[in-house]
C-alpha cells in the first residue's frame, strides 16, 4: 500500500504539472504513453514489442495518435483516414506474403488495438489544445476519479448485486451507481467555479456520459486481461499496473466525448 501511494503521488504530480505546462512536453508524454499502452497490448497478446509485428502496431498506432501538427500528409494530399485504410490493405496483403506466419487474427488485433489506444489518446491531447482545453480536461480527469473512488466505497459498503461477475468479480450495481452520483455531486460543484458549458442540463449530461463511459471502458479492460489471462497490463507504475491500468476509463471516453461533439 505504501509503494501504492507513493508511486501515485509522484506519477500523479508529474501528469498534472506536464498537463499544466502543455505544448511539446505535454504532447511527448502523451505520444510516450500511448506507446507503452500497445506494448502491454503487444505483450497480452503474446508479441514482442521488438518484433516486426510489434513495429507495424506502432506504425498504425502513431498514425492515428500524433497531431496534424507533426504529422501530416498534406503534402501529398492524402487524408489521414486514406493512408490507414491503405496500412489496412497492405497489412493484409502481409498475410499472404508470409504465408500465414503473419495471420489474419493478428493482423486485425494491431488494427483494433491501434484504434483503441491511438484515438484515445489522440482525442485527449486534442481537448488539451481547445480553447479552455485545461479546464475541459480537469472536469474530464476529476470525474473519472470521483467515479472510481465512489464506486469503490459504495461498492465495498453497500454493495449486495454483482454488476457483472464474469468481467470483474468485485463490482457491484451499487457501486456503480454510487459512482455516478458521486460524479454528478463534484461535478456539479466543478460547474460552479469553473463553467465549463452554457447550462446546466449539458453539465450534467456531460456528467453522466463521463460517468458511465469510464466505468464501461474499465470494464472493457478487464475483459481484455481475463481474456489473456493477466492481472495487470504491465508493472510500468510499481503498485498500479500498467499505463492501460491507469488510463482505460480515460482513453475509452475521449473518442465518446469526440462522436458526441465536445471535443
Amino acid at each position: 500500500m505504501k509503494q501504492r501511494i507513493i508511486t501515485g503521488v509522484i506519477a500523479g504530480a508529474g501528469f498534472i504539472s506536464i498537463l499544466v505546462l502543455g505544448g511539446l512536453p505535454f504532447t511527448l508524454l502523451i505520444f510516450i504513453l500511448g506507446t507503452v499502452a500497445m506494448a502491454e497490448l503487444l505483450k497480452m497478446k503474446g508479441m514482442s514489442p521488438f518484433s516486426y509485428r510489434g513495429f507495424i502496431g506502432f506504425l498504425f498506432l502513431w498514425l492515428l495518435l500524433l497531431p496534424e501538427t507533426i504529422l501530416s500528409f498534406d503534402p501529398i494530399h492524402v487524408e489521414r483516414t486514406e493512408m490507414f485504410l491503405l496500412m489496412i490493405v497492405v497489412l493484409l496483403a502481409l498475410t499472404v506474403v508470409t504465408k500465414n506466419s503473419f495471420t489474419f487474427d493478428e493482423a486485425g488485433f494491431i488494427i483494433l488495438s491501434s484504434v483503441y489506444i491511438g484515438f484515445g489518446f489522440h482525442f485527449f491531447l486534442a481537448a488539451r489544445f481547445m480553447e479552455d482545453g485545461l479546464v475541459f480536461l480537469f472536469f474530464v480527469l476529476i470525474l473519472v476519479w470521483v467515479t472510481d473512488s465512489g464506486a469503490y466505497f459504495c461498492g465495498r459498503f453497500l454493495g449486495k448485486h454483482k454488476l457483472w461477475p464474469h468481467i470483474s468479480p468485485k463490482k457491484t450495481i451499487e457501486g456503480s451507481l454510487g459512482g455516478i452520483v458521486f460524479a454528478v455531486i463534484i461535478g456539479s460543484i466543478y460547474a460552479i467555479f469553473f463553467p465549463v458549458f452554457s447550462t446546466y442540463m449539458i453539465t450534467l449530461l456531460f456528467i453522466l456520459i463521463v460517468s458511465i463511459a469510464g466505468q464501461l471502458g474499465d470494464l472493457v479492460e478487464s475483459a481484455l486481461k481475463r481474456h489473456y489471462s493477466v492481472k495487470d497490463s504491465g508493472q510500468v507504475l510499481p503498485g498500479h499496473g500498467g499505463i492501460l491500468d491507469r488510463f482505460d476509463s480515460l482513453i475509452f471516453v475521449m473518442p465518446i466525448l469526440y462522436l458526441l461533439t465536445f471535443i
